[in-house]
């Protein structure tokens, strides 16, 4: 039996072999996916799991969620992603969301990182400054 070390120790070399000049290479990505699932080996759907893990970070890494309060202009979404990409580079891909709960700014989110400007946000960093409970009843300390 395969251990976990083992299995992801293998996702990320198949995640490796998938990466052509630095970015993701959809098709060996499928090649590794189709050979993995025929292949049936012990261990197989732990590294499965473990490839389709790597995927998706490399995914995130590489797109930015873009939510406002109101749909942007196309000349306002056009200056934010190139502000963006001048930031995280020209492999970047923007999807712009339009998310009422914010009641105003916006929130971009790439990969890990996260920029929150909507009046959502600020709104429940005061009332945690108050030590107002949130949503569930809970008191957040401030």
């Amino acid at each position: 039996m395969k251990t976990t070390k083992q299995c992801a120790r293998e996702a990320r070399q198949l995640f490796r072999f998938c990466l052509v000049s630095g970015s993701l290479d959809e098709s060996r990505a499928r090649l590794v996916i189709r050979r993995l699932l025929e292949s049936k080996r012990r261990g197989y759907l732990l590294v499965l799991g473990q490839f389709e893990h790597l995927l998706k970070q490399e995914y995130a890494r590489h797109t930015a969620e873009i939510e406002s309060a109101i749909p942007f202009p196309a000349d306002l979404q056009a200056h934010v992603e190139s502000r963006l990409k001048g930031v995280y580079g020209p492999g970047l891909t923007s999807v712009f969301l339009h998310s009422p709960a914010l009641i105003g700014g916006m929130r971009i989110k790439v990969g890990s990182d996260v920029f929150d400007g909507s009046v959502q946000f600020a709104l429940a960093t005061l009332a945690r400054s108050f030590g107002i409970p949130d949503m569930n009843g809970r008191r957040i300390p401030g």
